[in-house]
């Protein structure tokens, strides 16, 4: 959420800035800003709405001279969209400048005190509050200023800070919420995410939780909390620049659909070797495995629904009884985890707070981690005990797809290899799950193949008031992921539904022309789901079914019929996505919606 990026060296910064910012976008904001410093002064401009706003007052960022400065792309929390909360913020003469990603938890006390010393705030914002405890704090010395703001301010932050008094320095620190240092031959930044530098270096530095960075045009210091210097160690980005562009694509959800095969295979490939699934990642012995009592899997968004799919195939290859829950709720349930289990965090980004908090608490209450994530160097990666990193590349489009078909993918190999080890696979099915997992990703390009009946139906429900979704066992999964999908990006009121739920008063909501979206792909749920399905349609409720090729019966039934290949029905889940994926897009993009920046979302949560 929020995007944050800075720039100190010989080039003029502005257009840095904004063209960083412009990378960003994919996170989510309403309103934006830059502070550039000339040396004399630091001049903020700010506008409300989309990057647009800012490039037209500022000329592109001509008309803002200076090679220092930090931009910023806000998602409110404290205070409206406005000009006035839009970041930076000045401190009361103009001689510090603050962006701010994250959340103050307890800025109105501090805000109290600051008007008490005869502080004036102009927004309503959290972040106001850290310029003026610099001011409050800073006796010559920056650095002793941030770390005393450190001590009083509680929650989670990434600051970029400029001080009149330092014209050659931008100051940056962060404490749950992501930052990262790039280092370049032209000058030395800050940002939110590896996408608003990569133009112009793969060099950075992973910004740990409390740790300061102080940057000048040819250099970089880190300190800790008590001022001590830290010594850290570049790494080196692999994907290039090419990775995160639309590719001629009108839109990067709809590339990044396309680019599920490859990053499905790019996930699978690595951890197959001579017909046998090898996962060195999971660090744990045969013993360790085999005596797994039980395993959570914690997410949230589409990164839950994987684990609910994940739930029904983990569950049926190895018998380990799995648990599925919402981050969110569970550090707040008073979990109990059983010894000898395992936790599975999933995140595409690796810096969603609340699967943040959950990691830390799994591993306070001494239960080993696993992280699957997507972010190479992300916070949830460094911190977990283990790591299964998905391999989709970048992710530019807030609506996920291909990460999620990579998750899908992770968990799969997890599910086989616990299988294998513990025996409750036999050695006949094993080979035939892996032959059926070597072929998913041509599977779904031949999904992606036959895409324009999928355009022509969405075109045709672009007004759709309500949409529901149906499936049984892990068809359901897909069903919340579908109707996640729709809604989050044609703002279409969608919801999903175990199918047998519907006579415990579901139902009632069938009329007349309703869209119902039964998901059917697991041969031995095929009666129940006609069923459902037929009750709905008695009802009034126009049938879009999708389901695999041959079952030519649900043609009786539905409205409108969409085949997927046949595969393993553990495997199905990466295959009847595409076809929701597309409809959701379709239906989007028939509606004339900003596809990748959806309202009010943010690529990546990184508060509560």
């Amino acid at each position: 959420m929020c995007g944050i990026v800075g720039y100190i060296g010989r080039e003029q910064a502005a257009p840095i800035l904004l063209d960083g910012l412009a990378k960003l976008e994919y996170r989510g904001y309403d309103s934006a800003g830059l502070a550039v410093y000339d040396g004399n002064d630091i001049e903020i401009v700010k506008a409300k709405g989309r990057l647009q706003a800012l490039r037209d007052l500022t000329s592109d960022g001509g008309g803002l001279k200076g090679c220092v400065g930090v931009g910023h792309t806000r998602w409110a929390t404290h205070g409206e969209p406005t000009v006035s909360n839009a970041h930076p913020h000045y401190n009361g003469d103009k001689s510090i400048a603050v962006v701010h990603n994250g959340i103050i938890e307890n800025y109105q006390i501090l805000k109290d005190k600051m008007v008490s010393k005869g502080y004036t705030f102009l927004s309503e914002t959290d972040t106001e509050v850290v310029a003026h405890l610099l001011d409050y704090y800073y006796d010559g010395n920056p650095l002793q200023a941030i770390a005393k703001v450190m001590h009083r301010v509680q929650g989670s932050y990434a600051f970029g800070i400029i001080f009149k008094d330092y014209p050659d320095k931008i100051f940056a620190v962060r404490k749950d919420s992501p930052l990262i240092v790039g280092q370049s031959e032209k000058g030395n930044f800050i940002a939110s995410d590896v996408p608003a530098i990569l133009k112009y270096t793969r060099e950075v530095y992973f910004i740990e939780n409390r740790e300061i960075c102080e940057l000048t045009e040819n250099g970089v210091a880190f300190y800790n909390e008590d001022l001590e210097p830290i010594v850290k160690e570049t790494k080196t980005i692999e994907w290039d620049i090419e990775a995160a562009e639309k590719g001629g694509y009108e839109h990067f959800m709809l590339k990044e659909i396309y680019e599920q095969p490859k990053a499905v295979l790019d996930t699978i490939s690595p951890r197959i070797k001579d017909d046998r699934i090898v996962m060195d990642e999971l660090n744990m012995t045969e013993d360790e495995l085999k005596n797994l009592k039980r395993i959570y899997i914690i997410g949230c968004g589409s990164a839950y629904h994987v684990g609910v799919t994940g739930k029904y195939v983990i569950e049926k290859i190895t018998r380990i009884p799995v648990e599925v829950d919402l981050a969110s709720e569970f550090r707040y349930r008073n979990p109990i985890l059983e010894k000898d289990s395992m936790v599975i965090i999933i995140s595409q980004s690796g810096e969603t707070a609340d699967s943040l908090a959950a990691l830390r608490m799994a591993q306070e209450l001494g239960v080993k981690v696993l992280g699957v994530v997507n972010v190479v160097g992300s916070t949830i990666a460094r911190e977990a005990d283990n790591v299964l990193y998905t391999w989709a590349g970048p992710e530019i489009s807030v609506a996920t797809t291909k990460a999620y078909s990579t998750q899908l993918a992770a968990l799969y190999l997890l599910a086989m290899q616990l299988g294998d080890i513990r025996g409750t696979i036999s050695p006949q099915e094993y080979d035939e799950m892996l032959k059926e997992l070597k072929c998913l990703p041509d599977k779904i390009s031949e999904i992606l193949g036959d895409k324009e009946r999928i355009q022509w139906f969405a075109s045709k429900y672009a007004n759709a008031k309500d949409v529901f979704f149906l499936g049984r066992g892990s068809d359901y999964a897909t069903a919340l992921e579908g109707s996640l999908k729709l809604k989050e990006i044609s703002y279409i009121h969608s919801e999903a539904y175990a199918a047998g739920e519907l006579k415990h008063g579901t139902i009632s909501l069938i009329e007349d022309g309703i869209l119902t979206v039964a998901v059917v792909t697991q041969p031995d749920l095929y009666e129940k789901m006609i069923s459902n399905i037929v009750e709905v349609r008695t009802r009034g409720g126009y049938i879009f079914t999708l389901t695999n090729k041959g079952n030519c019966v649900m043609e009786d039934c539905s409205d409108f019929t969409v085949y997927i290949p046949k595969t393993h029905p553990c495997f199905a889940p990466s295959l009847a996505v595409v076809p929701l994926q597309l409809f959701g897009y379709y239906v989007s993009v028939a509606k004339g919606l900003d596809v990748d920046k959806p309202r009010n979302l943010a690529k990546s949560v990184t508060v509560e």
